[in-house]
């Protein structure tokens, strides 16, 4: 399972999906799915004579949410002409299995075309799928013909959904293709900037932990930051405990600092006590963010963390640099998965 950005060798990769893969033909069904949201149960039969799109997306994942605008209009501008957007839920995170967490997740983000809950990634797995985001062009005899990794690509897209609905007896009128304005979490990633890579916290995938003494599984354990990072370099202060998803504040006043080079900084988080808001604050270099800061903070870097799901904490505006990134959360009970950037 990977996180896709925008890069052009995306499309090589789908084409290599649709050619030489279990991908290819007849699109499989959602009797996998462990429930719908904005929608009864979907089956195959409800689908003949319809184009339909399949979207693979988990709600903490920034490459996923910045699709997210493009599949929200193509549902609405082409609902008319037969057009279907299933959006499939597939968690990479425990907390994302939570309907609860889902639904939230919709109303944020404004998804209003039916969602397959696919806690167990049955779905996944039945379409042969490894990537979030995904789409799946399936035509109205439901064949699968066209399949985009990762994000971009979005007018070759619609004009694939346009052909097959024009094959299905059902052309749209031309006009220009869509062009949503992406704000928040949203926004198209700074690719040119982008020289950080998701770097998750749990200690099954970590990567340039620089805490001295290293990771201490399972276990409360009070750590320090070196004096200097390295670009892309990240370390624990206080007391922690890292478990295999998340590293986890045991205390008051713990922190996580990471040196990084992007325009956007988000981290996911969520508290280890449901219901019970955790209070942060970070910084850039010691300093409050001012106007770097990002949507889930204000200028003096202040936040709160209430419910799980991905934060966006820094978006600076050009000339982008290296950076000394750092949180402290001022209550106990904080758990962090990882951090993306755009």
């Amino acid at each position: 399972m990977k996180h896709l950005p925008s890069l052009a060798l995306l499309a090589g990769l789908a084409a290599m999906a649709v050619h030489g893969h279990a991908r290819a033909g007849a699109a499989p069904p959602f009797d996998g799915a462990t429930g719908w949201l904005n929608a009864q149960p979907v089956a195959s039969a409800d689908l003949r004579g319809k184009v339909v799109v399949v979207n693979f997306w988990t709600y903490s994942c920034i490459n996923s949410l910045r699709q997210v605008p493009y599949v929200r209009a193509w549902a609405e501008k082409y609902r008319k002409q037969g057009l279907v957007v299933i959006g499939v839920h597939s968690p990479e995170f425990g907390f994302e299995r939570d309907p609860a967490n889902i639904r939230r997740a919709l109303a944020r983000y404004t998804v209003n075309y039916p969602v397959a809950i696919d806690s167990d990634h049955k779905v996944w797995d039945a379409f042969n799928n490894e990537y979030w985001p995904a789409l799946y062009f399936i035509d109205a005899a439901g064949k699968v013909r066209h399949v985009e990794f990762g994000e971009g690509n979005y007018d070759k897209s619609e004009l694939v959904i346009r052909k097959l609905l024009e094959e299905a007896g059902n052309a749209p009128s031309d006009g220009p293709l869509v062009d949503p304005t992406g704000v928040g979490a949203e926004a198209p990633a700074d690719v040119d900037d982008e020289h950080s890579p998701e770097t998750y916290t749990g200690y099954a995938r970590t990567e340039r932990f620089a805490s001295p003494g290293g990771v201490v599984r399972d276990q409360a354990h009070r750590y320090e930051a070196p004096a200097r990072l390295g670009l892309n370099d990240w370390a624990l202060s206080g007391g922690w405990s890292i478990a295999r998803e998340a590293a986890t504040s045991t205390e008051a006043s713990g922190k996580i600092r990471y040196t990084f080079h992007s325009r956007d900084l988000h981290l996911v988080l969520g508290p280890a006590n449901p219901g019970k808001p955790i209070r942060f604050r970070v910084t850039i270099d010691g300093k409050p963010p001012g106007a770097a800061h990002g949507v889930d903070t204000d200028a003096n870097g202040i936040g709160r963390l209430d419910e799980p799901r991905m934060y966006q904490l820094i978006r600076q505006t050009p000339p982008i640099g290296d950076h000394v990134f750092q949180i402290e959360f001022l209550d106990q009970g904080a758990q962090a998965y990882s951090f993306t950037f755009g």
